[in-house]
Parts: structure tokens; sequence; C-alpha cells
């Protein structure tokens, strides 16, 4: 797992430079239509302030040096996320990045009705917008860029399931209940659990992509359950919060937890068996391949309407 980061960037970074210099030989003529120019600046609106989303950055500035090594262009990457998981400040970021009439949005929507105006606003100002880690408002072609949040799920259920013998309490912890890819994940989890008849979901708790919470949320949880035997989550935070109630609550080994996503303080869960597995995104891929396609949009080339950055699923095994 440690080299795969790497090598994924290299993979990218040489596709990329591939497809410049296909499209565009020595940069030294513009084809009909397009627009190339000196510099550009995008804007990366997470849903709130958190380590995934900082992985994502490093993405998007990893993005910005191939085009600029490329191209010569200069690239500016504007990172602002809402301080708390909250559709009324995402929105007011997303207003306040439009009047500054940047070269594209890339935003990973709270909640797509909530967000559709302000979206709308962006589009209709001719400003490119990306949407990555959710998909986009029903009936807005927006290209996206993330992976399949249900098979995601639905990975680390079955893998539950699979642990527990296909018996016994679980839960699920939610992140923001009206965020897309969050809400797709619960669904997923609930649908998984309810093809097993000797598995009961007894309690969903929301922590609204936050480790305090889902870790006060956990501990409540296992309180009012002492027979619970499995966890899963539907968010980053989650998973960790929920191993830091088992090791408080000395259930370690006793309750299962499987993960979500790769960040490091859910890979030591794994190392330290509190945590069986996890199943996770590339959050690194999706902010890299948010700015190009924005970048290829400011130029007037058409994009895909999805990018499917894949999904990992780590074991302990795979970090040793």
């Amino acid at each position: 797992m440690n080299g795969l980061v790497p090598a994924l960037r290299a993979i990218a970074a040489t596709t990329t430079a591939v497809v410049l210099a296909t499209a565009f030989p020595a940069f030294a003529q513009e084809e009909p239509g397009m627009e190339v120019k000196d510099s550009y600046r995008f804007v990366i609106i997470p849903k709130v302030v958190h380590p995934w989303f900082d992985q994502v950055n490093n993405g998007a500035m990893q993005a910005a040096q191939v085009i600029e090594a490329q191209t010569g262009s200069k690239v500016e990457i504007v990172y602002s996320a809402p301080q708390q998981a909250d559709v009324v400040q995402q929105n007011q970021i997303i207003e306040s990045s439009i009047a500054t009439r940047p070269d594209g949005i890339a935003v990973d929507l709270l909640d797509a009705s909530g967000n559709r105006a302000s979206l709308e606003e962006a589009v209709g100002q001719e400003i490119p917008v990306t949407i990555f880690d959710s998909v986009p408002p029903e009936g807005m072609e927006l290209t996206s860029i993330g992976n399949d949040f249900c098979e995601q799920a639905k990975l680390a259920s079955r893998r539950l399931v699979e642990l527990m013998e296909e018996s016994g309490q679980v839960a699920i912890m939610m992140g923001v209940p009206s965020a897309p890819n969050h809400a797709i994940r619960a669904q997923c989890h609930e649908e998984v659990f309810a093809e097993y008849p000797n598995i009961e979901l007894v309690a969903t708790g929301i922590d609204n992509d936050d480790i305090e919470t889902a870790q006060k949320q956990a501990a409540a949880i296992m309180q009012a359950n002492p027979d619970l035997k499995g966890w899963v989550a539907s968010d980053a935070a989650g998973p960790i919060g929920i191993g830091q109630a088992i090791q408080e609550a000395g259930k370690t080994g006793d309750v299962i937890l499987v993960g979500l996503d790769n960040l490091p303080e859910m890979l030591q869960l794994i190392r330290d068996g509190v945590a069986e597995s996890s199943s996770s995104t590339r959050p690194e891929m999706q902010g890299y391949w948010s700015i190009m396609a924005m970048w290829q949009q400011a130029m007037g080339i058409d994009t895909p309407k999805y990018i499917d950055t894949g999904i990992d699923f780590i074991t302990k095994e795979d970090l040793e």
C-alpha cells in the first residue's frame, strides 16, 4: 500500500503527459476554438475541514505541477473549506468564489438540492464546474469524479458479514445525511445486511464527518447495545471515531470494524488490530482529475461526464 500512491501519481502524470503531447504537439499551435491562457485559477471546495480533503488538495497541486511543466501556463489552486459541514456555509464559499471569476470550481456536495442554486449560478456565468466525491444534482450535466459509492459500501458490509459468520448485531455510522455519497453508502450497507436473516441492524449513528462526534456516537451506541458485534461507516471520519470508542471500551477483538478510506489514523487502526480492513477511495486521484477536467473545460474541450478513480481494499497484510 505504501508504494501505491506514488505509483498512481506516476501513472497519472505519465498518462497526462502523453495525452498532452499527442493532442498539443510542442504546444506551438492552438486547436480551432481552443482557448489557451498563460495562467489559470481553480477553486476546490470540500464538504468541511478534514484530513481526507487535504489529500484531495495534494492531488490537485500535483495536477497543477503537471500542467505547468507540460504547457508553461501558471496554475493557482485555491482551497476553501467550510469550518462545519453546513450547506449554507458551503454555498457562501461557492458564491464568493463565483464573484472572483475563477477558471473552474470543484465541489464535494453537502446537499445536492441545497447546493443546486449556487451551482446553477456558476454554470450560468460560464464558469466550469466539476463535482468530486459526489454525484451531480439530478438534471445537471456536470462532470463528476469519484468511485462507485454503493460498491465501496457493499465491499465493506459483505466483508463484515463474512467475518461475523452471517450472524449478530451490527451498526452503521453515517457522515452527513444529506451528502449524496454518504447517503448512498448507508443505503447500500443496509441492503447488504437485509440479505442475511441472522444479521440485525440495531443502530445508525450520525457524525457529520467529525471524528470526535463519531467517537461519542459509537460509544453511546455500544453502551446501549452490549451485544453489538460489528461496525461499518459511510464517511472517512466515522471509522476513526468508532475505532477510538472500541479501544476506550476495551472491546478490541470483540467488536469487528471494517472501515472506510485510507487516512493515516484508519491505517493505524488496521495495524493495531482494532479495524480488520478498510474499503478506500483514492482522494489524491480525485483532486488530480478534478483539476485536469476543469483545465480542459476552461480551454473549451469537452470532458467525460464521469471519471471513476476506483476502490482499494486494505487489510493488515497489504500494509505489511
